[in-house]
């Protein structure tokens, strides 16, 4: 069973910060690509941020350049968001996704979401 499960969201002041995780189990992850969306409340998602497989390189929205950094851990598994300076525009719910594009087409799978609430 594919599992893709975050976990560290919450509430937070403005300023503060927040590391988020996600944890995979079901697939093979070190051949995928993971990202982080989010969705504020009663907005389209919106991409945070991506980190190709095979390569340490991240990519981020502008948004949160400078702010935000994800990594991957390929022998637990797991990516990361630690996410510094935070703002109340980033209040939303923040989903890991992983996907691998091949040529029977993509494959995409998500998790349930953390919530994260910046607010004084």
């Amino acid at each position: 069973e594919v599992q893709l499960v975050e976990s560290g969201g919450g509430l937070v002041q403005p300023g503060g910060s927040l590391r988020l995780s996600c944890a995979a189990s079901g697939f093979t992850f070190g051949s995928y690509d993971m990202s982080w969306v989010r969705q504020a409340p009663g907005k389209g998602p919106e991409w945070v941020s991506g980190i190709y497989s095979g390569t340490s390189s991240t990519y981020y929205a502008e948004s949160v350049k400078g702010r935000f950094t994800m990594s991957r851990g390929n022998a637990k598994n797991t990516v990361y968001l630690q996410m510094n300076s935070l703002k109340p525009e980033d209040t939303a719910v923040y989903y890991c996704s992983a996907n691998r594009s091949s040529s029977s087409g993509v494959t995409r799978y998500w998790g349930q979401g953390t919530q994260v609430t910046v607010s004084s």
